[in-house]
């Protein structure tokens, strides 16, 4: 007599195999990222050959080149790639879990929240220090977010409500960060507009260690979902069926977006649709995927913020623009786009 043991996981039962191209791509896209970087510090007021950069970053330049390159130019660069990291894979998980290709961290509140935060930190504090802003931003996504989940709760939370809800709380916490600009000073609420664009403008290594800790942790936290995700993209009665706790799955994916998206709002302010094209694009190229989609979402979404960046302090000599203007400049007719292109798949 033989006994058969059925052995029973909660983990979904999903298969994993190396998808060569989608790998290849990604490569392509770190090192374009790398030159990318490079040719961002090279390129400025004062123009610096790209042999130069290589001999200021292992110590050889001169010491003009090493001020410019390593203090100046290069904190910059490195917030902008953790900036549009975090905004990028925090709108690949919302696209996951809404399951539509126009979820960003603006549908629910996430962004919105973390700017009223922000902005009432700098109305009301005294002395702001930038190394408490990711934080105050984060709790105000994360509270904004947490409000938009209670909302459209109703025996567990549909991706059609969530994103419903999110607009709406959206708009409120935009009338409150107005509320704030209006009732402070006159050079805190410039100081706060200026933030609320979105930009790099004078980083310096403490945003740096101010912002890698979380980018760090919550990117990270994210490679362990990669196969939930997968799981989310697949619809919720299927996820169910191979064991995926889909509620308390989606609250700490949600948590972990607003997280991301909370910390770079904190440091950079409101640098707009990178959430939403970055992931889009990376979809396109490597296609749905997790396990490759996140990294390419990631690298995407660095890069369009050194290029956004690198296109406001160059172009525009001797102004350097806010790097969100050029973002939102792409990103509202890339909107537009998806809008009609959905509605024709209807």
């Amino acid at each position: 007599m033989h006994r058969h043991v059925v052995i029973r996981t909660k983990k979904p039962a999903l298969s994993f195999h190396v998808d060569k191209r989608a790998l290849g791509i990604n490569f392509i896209l770190f090192l374009l990222l790398s030159v990318v970087i490079v040719l961002s510090i090279g390129l400025g007021s004062l123009h610096i050959p790209v042999w130069e950069v290589v001999k200021a970053f292992v110590g050889a330049g001169s010491e003009q080149n090493e001020l410019i390159v390593l203090d100046w130019r290069l904190p910059r660069v490195v917030v902008s790639v953790m900036v549009g990291a975090s905004l990028a894979v925090s709108g690949a998980i919302l696209q996951s879990l809404v399951r539509n290709p126009l979820a960003s961290p603006d549908l629910i509140g996430t962004t919105a929240g973390a700017t009223a935060a922000a902005v009432a930190f700098i109305t009301f504090a005294k002395d702001v220090s930038v190394q408490w802003m990711p934080l105050v931003a984060l709790i105000g996504g994360l509270l904004t977010a947490t409000l938009t989940y209670l909302t459209a709760w109703k025996e567990g939370v549909s991706p059609f409500r969530l994103a419903l809800v999110g607009v709406c709380i959206s708009a409120g916490m935009g009338a409150l960060t107005i509320f704030f600009m209006v009732i402070t000073q006159t050079h805190k609420a410039s100081n706060a507009l200026g933030w609320m664009t979105g930009t790099v403008y004078g980083m310096s290594w403490v945003n740096v260690m101010t912002l890698l800790p979380w980018t760090v942790l919550f990117l990270g936290a994210t490679i362990f979902q990669i196969r939930y995700l997968n799981a989310q993209e697949l619809g919720d009665d299927i996820a169910k069926g191979i064991g995926v706790a889909i509620d308390k799955k989606r609250l700490l994916l949600i948590a972990i977006s607003v997280a991301l998206a909370g910390a770079a709002v904190g440091v950079a302010g409101g640098i707009s649709f990178i959430g939403l094209m970055a992931p889009h694009i990376a979809r396109r190229l490597v296609g749905s995927a997790y396990g490759y989609l996140l990294p390419a979402s990631a690298v995407l979404g660095g890069m369009l913020v050194v290029l956004a960046d690198l296109i406001g302090r160059t172009v525009f000599l001797p102004h350097d623009l806010p790097a969100g203007i050029f973002t939102a400049a792409i990103g509202a007719p890339f909107f537009v786009y998806l809008l009609y292109k959905t509605r024709n798949h209807q």
